[in-house]
């Protein structure tokens, strides 16, 4: 088995211990004073209550910052500075990165071709199978689809349907817009 060590705390009054909060002894002996768990306790307690004044979900209190209403700017959006609009900026710049990578793999595997098939240069685009992206590509990342939507959604590429399905659409083909 083996031996345990145990702590144990003594609580004494504020009159019993002079000005500090706590001491600790090379033995795990902790004497802690009421006066500093009371203070401890009551400024956790003002800061939750704070807080669930600015949350939206909580049942027993009134949000104290007005919540904006459809239509304005700020609708749907998280506050300036918080952590969950940074969480957003974030994720927004990862997003990227990979959509650009995908622009760089379709540039690198596909074919160089005409954007209205008429042998012009004015038009030149480079386009690849779904197939040959997809070999090529998972390697890279598992989430081709998702990107090559939201590379659609910008404009960077154009494929046929809304949706690209391993098997199904192997011979769609994948246009890198100019």
């Amino acid at each position: 088995m083996g031996t345990s060590s145990q702590s144990t705390t003594i609580i004494e009054t504020e009159d019993d211990v002079p000005n500090s909060n706590q001491f600790c002894d090379e033995a795990a002996m902790c004497i802690v004073s009421v006066r500093g768990l009371k203070e401890n306790w009551q400024k956790w307690s003002n800061e939750h209550r704070e807080y669930q004044k600015l949350n939206p979900f909580s049942h027993g209190t009134r949000p104290s910052v007005a919540a904006p209403q459809r239509g304005q700017d700020d609708y749907g959006k998280p506050l300036q500075g918080s952590m969950t609009e940074q969480r957003g900026k974030d994720a927004h710049t990862h997003i990227s990165r990979e959509v650009e990578e995908l622009c760089e793999v379709i540039r690198n595997i596909g074919e160089p071709g005409d954007k209205d098939g008429d042998g012009g240069d004015d038009g030149k685009v480079v386009t690849v199978d779904f197939r040959k992206l997809f070999e090529h590509y998972v390697t890279i990342s598992n989430k081709l689809v998702g990107v090559l939507l939201r590379a659609r959604k910008q404009r960077l590429v154009d494929f046929e349907g809304e949706m690209l399905w391993q098997g199904k659409d192997d011979h769609a083909v994948i246009t890198l817009l100019p």
